[in-house]
């Protein structure tokens, strides 16, 4: 998994690309706190090499939780800048620092 940070100079966002390798999968979604964890249109495109990958545009000087959904497991990144226990979710989330 990897997480790609592209910051824009005229305006105050940052174009964020998921990749998620996961061949044997399905659909992928990320969800979290800037799309209020729904994963209605942030389903990440299948890759013909199993690799699924999507580009978001998040407002910047913010940190966001945030999971995969992988055919209905969630599943957290392991190059997340770092994690945070949620209460509602019994889990540790990922966190993105932008």
């Amino acid at each position: 998994m990897a997480i790609k940070k592209q910051y824009l100079k005229s305006k105050p966002i940052c174009k964020v690309t998921f990749t998620v390798p996961a061949k044997d999968a399905e659909n992928v979604a990320v969800v979290g706190d800037f799309n209020n964890w729904n994963p209605k249109g942030s389903t990440l495109k299948k890759l013909k090499n199993g690799t699924f990958k999507g580009t978001f545009e998040l407002p910047k000087e913010n940190s966001y939780e945030f999971r995969y959904l992988v055919d209905e497991n969630y599943v957290n990144d392991e190059s997340a800048d770092r994690y945070q226990w949620n209460d509602f979710a019994g889990a540790e989330n990922a966190v993105i620092e932008l």
